[in-house]
């Protein structure tokens, strides 16, 4: 029997939808359906262990492919799958969970797992129709589903670790160990701000890994700035959202640009950085701004609706990448930041960027 949380059999919930709807909407930043844009099913791909499934329409039948297999279901058997599926998902409390009735009508036609092939970065594969262009590209979607645990857009490590120096105050031992030992539920906030009741400046200095520092200014050379930014922030207030964030830094403009025109500068550049994570860079890898095949999100909410957001439009993508991000306070002990050291008579401290969505 097949077992596994929301987000697993989320994966199974869009297969289903999509191919009973026969068509994608675009969304907009705010997780609003864009009624003007639609997308038409082609065909749907997915692919498992057992070879990869190929999902095509004719009349009123779904007909699938799999190796020398061909397998004809009814559309309206797809459609009352999903909307199964997606009232046991809304009623699900445990963590995992099998659906017997899915499961038997996936291995109708030879599907035998809820997620596709862990090798492969797309989750699904979708040709649609581009009605402006008339051509039907091939356009790969990782699945993000609203009806389980927000998952984490860029994971912390010690490579997402950021360098401050502490100026303008010195500390005894003794004085480290006090506030290294602080450990309230807001430890690391309470520790900046006795640095800061203490005299002290917390100044940028770099990353701690140099490939993620050299891919940040790749982007752009002020985001390790602006990102360092970001994080100060985050640890000194209440505010998490990456949209809230950039415009208290953006209000602060550290760098300094010319902002009488009302240039969005640090929207621009998290954006750019945003989108680059979404679709392949991380903090590990040397970054050359190639675009992995996934190229989008598809988007389960907690309705059901599914709302496509691609590269291939790339506004919207940027938009609700914007919109739906907050940084969050990792583990400090797994990833060795947030306490006071101390290097050639100079103090430092450390943060950690982890990017979750809402």
């Amino acid at each position: 029997m097949i077992t596994g949380n929301k987000g697993e059999w989320s994966e199974i919930y869009t297969l289903l939808k999509i191919i009973s709807d026969k068509e994608l909407h675009g969304g907009d930043g705010s997780l609003n359906k864009i009624e003007s844009l639609i997308f038409p099913i082609i065909k749907v791909l997915r692919d498992e262990s057992n070879g990869t499934f190929e999902f095509g329409y004719q009349d009123d039948l779904v007909i699938i492919k799999n190796n020398e297999d061909i397998f004809k279901i009814s559309i309206l058997d797809f459609h009352k799958q999903a909307h199964f599926l997606l009232s046991k998902l809304q009623g699900k409390t445990e963590r995992t969970f099998s659906v017997p009735e899915v499961e038997k009508f996936i291995n109708s036609f030879n599907s035998k797992t809820l997620k596709a092939k862990s090798t492969l970065k797309s989750d699904i594969r979708v040709v649609i129709h581009d009605q402006r262009t008339g051509v039907n590209p091939e356009l790969g979607f990782s699945i993000k589903s609203k009806l389980g645990s927000p998952s984490t857009l860029l994971n912390a490590g010690k490579t997402t670790n950021f360098i401050y120096e502490i100026e303008n105050t010195s500390f005894t031992s003794v004085e480290i160990e006090e506030i290294n030992s602080i450990s309230s539920a807001s430890k690391i906030q309470d520790r900046i701000q006795r640095i800061i009741d203490k005299g002290g400046l917390i100044n940028f200095k770099n990353l701690e890994n140099s490939i993620f520092e050299n891919n940040l200014t790749l982007i752009d050379s002020s985001l390790t700035r602006i990102a360092s930014e970001l994080l100060i922030i985050f640890f000194t207030s209440n505010t998490s959202k990456i949209n809230e964030l950039v415009a208290s830094v953006a209000t602060k403009n550290p760098i300094g640009y010319n902002i009488d025109n009302k240039h969005p500068f640090y929207e621009y550049k998290v954006k750019k950085l945003l989108t680059d994570i979404a679709l392949g860079m991380t903090p590990a890898t040397v970054w050359n701004g190639t675009l992995d095949a996934t190229g989008g999100y598809l988007i389960v909410k907690e309705d059901g609706d599914i709302l496509c957001y691609h590269i291939y439009n790339r506004n919207q993508f940027e938009d609700y990448l914007f919109k739906n991000t907050k940084l969050e306070t990792a583990s400090s002990q797994r990833h060795g930041f947030g306490t006071i050291y101390k290097e050639q008579n100079k103090f430092y401290f450390k943060l950690n960027l982890q990017i979750r969505f809402l």
